[in-house]
């Protein structure tokens, strides 16, 4: 079940020979259950460190985040990253080659029973639209399928928060398009709660609900893309 996000006047900061270095600074956010958002801005604008805060990997010098009820982090309190509850799909697809489609997907269902696992990976694969392609390895995949294999290995363990990093930029312009309008729509079917993070305006555009337009470490102003 997805859940709510709030960010509250987070920091984040690296220590340099000449002092403290701020690349995220009094960065608010908050997420509706359901809601797709995405941090908008150009490299170095701090909109991948603020995903790699909400996943548990870069510590707040200020502020708190939470995941409906639970705090994540502030400057008392780290949640591990494999306790937040939390997927991340990034623009390297990550899977093993290893393994088949399915087995990828059912990597993070290793808690699970085998039939509670076979049950989930098959209504993932349907849910992507590759219930045929669960034998096949990723070598034997296009690049756009590969992706969603990815995010079906993503969604599969339940996320209450979905983050999406730079997901499409390895992949050429008509896939890359086509691929956006359908993991929208996955997500929507899935009732997800997810960030985007990209520098491509149309992707974000046909991705979210919401763009947040991030310079120098903290949003400036919020776009409705609704109306669309």
């Amino acid at each position: 079940m997805s859940s709510p996000l709030s960010i509250e006047s987070i920091q984040l900061a690296y220590e340099t020979p000449r002092g403290l270095h701020a690349v995220v600074n009094d960065f608010s956010l908050s997420l509706r259950a359901g809601e797709i958002a995405c941090l908008f801005g150009p490299s170095g604008c701090g909109k991948t460190t603020v995903l790699r805060a909400i996943a548990g990997f870069e510590p707040l010098r200020a502020g708190a985040i939470r995941l409906g009820d639970v705090l994540l982090s502030s400057t008392q309190v780290h949640l591990p990253p494999e306790q937040r509850r939390v997927g991340m799909m990034f623009q390297e697809y990550a899977l093993f080659p290893h393994l088949s489609a399915s087995r990828n997907v059912a990597f993070g269902l290793r808690r699970s029973s085998r039939a509670q696992q076979q049950a989930r990976v098959a209504e993932m694969l349907a849910l992507v639209g590759l219930a045929d392609a669960g034998e096949r390895f990723p070598h034997e995949l296009s690049g756009g399928q590969q992706q969603r294999i990815a995010l079906a290995r993503a969604l599969a363990p339940s996320p209450e928060l979905l983050l999406l990093d730079e997901p499409f930029s390895n992949l050429d312009g008509g896939t890359r398009e086509r691929l956006t309008a359908e993991v929208r729509g996955i997500l929507r079917r899935a009732g997800q709660t997810a960030i985007l993070v990209t520098h491509n305006e149309a992707e974000a555009h046909a991705m979210a609900d919401r763009i947040g337009v991030m310079h120098g470490g903290r949003i400036t102003h919020w776009l409705d893309t609704t109306a669309k």
